[in-house]
């Protein structure tokens, strides 16, 4: 493929992240009278959504215990309204229920969302949550649930669809969007700014910003641009924490049931919103196994073929094998049984479930931070990295806030996730529940 010998604007990664920056930036070019969309190149190794987002869940959600979480995911919630038909986004809600012991997380969350205008919910007491279920789904069942947090806004979008929808916006505002172009390495300057990106085409002289947008790539990239692999933290109590490794990967545990979507509705037979379950109630198959007595939390939502959804990650041990990227989730061989152990203690109607249970393409690998939360910022003087520790394809909106960087603004709903906060402490609170990006 000929590709460009010079772009101003060289956006690596074909993903949610890379396509809403190249998208968000070319309209903001074009708004200041500084250029247009000819000036941004997008790279892919293979095709828009070939990575994360296009085998993502695909549910966006503001249900985060950070503040900082919360206020950038209200920002992205916008975005995916703004055009529901080009992002194939279905604005169901979502509905996060907790055990006793997440009772202070949820109720600060729904706090904080009243303060910034996002629209919810809080249901508090077992019996009143158990009845806010019912009404929307007779058979609903499950127990030791005492708290939900009913977000009347979010919902899902479609993967595949709204990368591609991405993809047509960019090429609408005259982006160059490439396929199966590699990046290779990157050529720098004395001041250690990078002068081209080396691709496997030939390399594109850089004459303003590069962006990447590696998703689970996110560690060979980090290496390219001579980032550490291992790096100390300061806690938010003054303690440093030695030599921790940057990048994890975790096997994201997701699945679906093969059924009629339809079955899954509400009492009026509407789409049901997205539903996120944690509790501490003893966990049981439909032969009366006993799953789990620990706490344990599953999500899942409506989907065109089914129902899907998932659980808490699993370290992966070893060397990651990221090309090409998985077709299917390594899941650990009792996530099934869990999963739909724990749909049939939800609800009447998916009891026996385990028999239509199909392993999808969803979910894969996800590259997470020292932290578990996203690094956005600058990590060489013209190279601004867009590293989402698997956060990041309900997270459309930071390709808007980045392409107002680029162009010279400070965001302020980014700043929280600057690589500074490692040495700094500023870190983001952590909350009780059993996911590692929560």
């Amino acid at each position: 493929m000929r590709i460009a010998e010079r772009a101003p604007y060289v956006v690596v990664g074909a993903g949610i992240h890379g396509l809403s920056t190249a998208y968000h930036l070319a309209g903001e070019l074009r708004a200041r009278g500084a250029g247009s969309g000819a000036d941004i190149v997008v790279l892919d190794k293979a095709t828009p959504g070939a990575g994360a987002s296009g085998i993502a869940c695909g549910v966006v959600r503001n249900n985060y215990f950070q503040p900082a979480m919360s206020e950038l995911m209200q920002a992205c919630v916008e975005v995916w309204e703004s055009d529901p038909a080009a992002y194939h986004y279905n604005a169901v809600g979502y509905i996060a229920l907790g055990a006793a012991v997440q009772e202070s997380d949820l109720a600060a969350t729904f706090e904080r969302q009243e303060r910034i205008g996002y629209r919810s919910e809080l249901i508090t007491g077992e019996a009143e949550v158990d009845a806010h279920m019912r009404s929307l789904f007779p058979d609903w069942r499950a127990q030791g649930v005492t708290i939900c947090l009913h977000e009347h806004q979010g919902g899902f979008a479609f993967n595949v669809e709204s990368v591609l929808g991405l993809r047509d916006k960019c090429l609408g505002e005259g982006v160059s969007v490439l396929e199966g172009v590699e990046v290779t390495g990157f050529a720098s300057r004395d001041d250690g700014s990078v002068s081209a990106v080396e691709t496997s085409g030939g390399p594109i002289e850089v004459g303003e910003q590069v962006v990447i947008a590696p998703g689970p790539w996110a560690a060979q990239l980090w290496a390219m641009l001579e980032m550490p692999d291992r790096i100390d933290i300061r806690t938010p109590s003054g303690d440093v924490v030695r030599d921790r490794p940057m990048w994890t990967y975790w096997n994201l545990q997701e699945g679906e049931i093969t059924v009629d979507p339809l079955m899954f509705a509400t009492a009026d037979g509407g789409a049901p919103p997205v539903i996120h379950l944690d509790t501490d109630a003893p966990l049981y198959t439909d032969d009366g196994e006993l799953v789990t007595g620990e706490l344990w939390g599953i999500y899942f939502k409506r989907d065109r073929h089914g129902v899907q959804g998932g659980a808490s990650p699993l370290v992966v041990e070893g060397d990651v094998e990221l090309d090409p990227y998985p077709s299917t989730t390594d899941v650990d061989p009792s996530f099934p049984d869990m999963w739909c152990a724990a749909l049939s203690h939800s609800m009447s109607r998916f009891e026996g479930s385990r028999a239509q249970y199909k392993q999808a393409r969803s979910g894969g690998v996800g590259a997470f931070t020292a932290d578990n939360f996203p690094v956005f910022d600058y990590v060489r003087p013209n190279v601004y990295g867009i590293f989402d520790s698997n956060h990041g394809y309900k997270m459309i909106g930071v390709g808007r806030e980045v392409a107002a960087v680029l162009l010279g603004d400070h965001s302020r709903l980014l700043y929280p996730f600057r690589y500074e906060r490692f040495a700094t402490g500023d870190l983001h609170p952590v909350s009780s529940s059993p996911y590692p990006w929560s």
